[in-house]
């Protein structure tokens, strides 16, 4: 598994995750769902750049050029309903995508222990596509590998490649000794901390409930 940290290299990236994780900016939903998309603009050009190219010619009203364009757009898949700004941002770029969308819940048993629930699924055939599975927060990566696991049902993907905003160390210990080795997680940042309860420390909060309003 490969590991992409996109807060290693300094970019406008920063300004964005730092909104996202500012308590007062947070208070206005609007301008937390456009940064996410916003995240996921950049993390779509970026693995892009991994993504199979072919040569095309194009005829402009003056003469013809060739260029690289995708070959195949990617399947995009997300976990609802955190996820959704954040797969809308990769849809602004892959705009020719078909989509897939899973539920995922945490089943808590006690303050500490859950299982993940996978309730509903819905998925073009991912034979020989490259599949782009997104989730705003990798707490444990628990939800991600089960619903990558759900996914599989519809196919087996070319490539594999898992995005978050933000990520713990932990969730990417634990997915690196599940996913296979030529599968790619792409990262806005990663948090040390994670508490009893499996959430992110410093991390930004519930992402569903900041984009959507609290759940009951």
């Amino acid at each position: 598994m490969t590991i992409h940290n996109l807060s290693n290299t300094n970019s406008i990236l920063n300004n964005f995750i730092s909104e996202i994780r500012n308590k007062e900016i947070q208070t206005d939903p609007l301008r937390f769902r456009r940064n996410m998309e916003r995240v996921g603009e950049i993390m779509a050009y970026e693995i892009s750049k991994n993504l199979p190219f072919e040569s095309k010619s194009v005829t402009t009203p003056l003469g013809t050029c060739v260029t690289n364009t995708l070959k195949q757009y990617p399947v995009l898949s997300t976990i609802l309903r955190a996820g959704l700004p954040f797969h809308q941002g990769f849809l602004n770029f892959f705009d020719r995508s078909e989509c897939s969308f899973v539920s995922a819940w945490r089943k808590h048993y006690n303050s500490e222990e859950f299982e993940i629930m996978v309730e509903y699924k819905t998925s073009p055939n991912l034979d020989h596509r490259d599949l782009i599975l997104c989730d705003p927060m990798l707490a444990t990566g628990a939800s991600m590998h089960e619903v990558y696991r759900a996914l599989l049902e519809n196919g087996t993907p070319r490539s594999i490649n898992f995005a978050a905003v933000i990520a713990s160390k932990d969730s990417l210990e634990f997915l690196e000794s599940k996913l296979p080795d030529h599968a790619h997680v792409w990262v806005a940042a990663i948090d040390e901390e994670l508490t009893a309860q499996s959430y992110i420390v410093p991390g930004l909060g519930d992402a569903g409930d900041l984009a959507y309003g609290e759940k009951l």
